[in-house]
């Protein structure tokens, strides 16, 4: 039982350093992955910040919508988010125009963010408030990530939870089917020697009833020879 529970905590912990390996590896590539361009949406050409993510664009749009939420009032339509004079100190102290695109598949998405500080003056390489932005956007690829993997972990649990109740209720339905094939075999038994009784009585029955057919032939003639006899004294 103690190696058991000792090979169980090697294991978890041995997980638990390849998660943080792994979620250490994502990051770094996510960091590498910000890089500024230009970006047409609903004909309009914006300058802005890209940020690509190893993760299926639903789950980045549920992330972005909540973390964008806390900036303004949100119009969004078809995975484009957009926020007037967004209150975004972090990155401005001046109201901000936000917009942004999140476009991907089940394995990557590829977030767009545009920071217009007025007059089409876009947050953009050599000004001062475009460290604070790509920060803003990294941070939330490091949450968005953590998120991730919390939720790939705990899905696992839950399949190995599900798995393992299965294993259960399929023991637990063994054991019943080993206790009824028991008393089935403990009936069938009874049945065998019931059945051996009544051969034995059969068999008793039948050369008693060999006997009674012998008697009751003797008994036959004997009659005969009465009848016989009664009919002679007629005469």
């Amino acid at each position: 039982m103690y190696r058991t529970y000792k090979a169980m905590m090697m294991t978890m912990r041995t997980g638990l350093l390849s998660a943080a390996l792994f979620l250490l590896t994502t990051l770094s590539t996510v960091a590498q992955t910000v890089y500024t361009g230009d970006q047409v949406i609903d004909k309009v050409t914006y300058k802005g910040i890209f940020l690509t993510l190893p993760i299926s664009d639903r789950q980045v749009e549920k992330e972005w919508e909540d973390y964008i939420k806390p900036y303004g009032k949100i119009s969004s339509s078809r995975s484009v988010y957009r926020i007037t004079t967004a209150d975004m100190r972090d990155i401005s102290a001046e109201p901000v125009n936000f917009t942004s695109q999140v476009k991907g598949n089940k394995k990557s998405t590829t977030i767009f963010a545009a920071f217009d500080m007025g007059g089409g003056n876009y947050v953009a390489p050599g000004n001062g408030n475009y460290d604070a932005a790509s920060k803003w956007l990294t941070d939330f690829a490091t949450k968005t990530v953590y998120n991730d993997e919390v939720r790939v972990a705990e899905d696992g649990f839950n399949e190995a939870q599900k798995a393992h109740q299965k294993s259960v209720k399929n023991g637990e339905r063994l054991v019943r089917d080993i206790e009824n094939n028991k008393k089935e075999k403990e009936r069938l038994l009874r049945k065998i020697d019931e059945n051996a009784k009544e051969l034995e009585q059969l068999t008793k029955d039948v050369e008693t009833n060999k006997t009674e057919q012998a008697t009751a032939l003797t008994e036959v003639d004997n009659k005969k020879k009465n009848v016989e006899t009664v009919k002679t004294k007629k005469q």
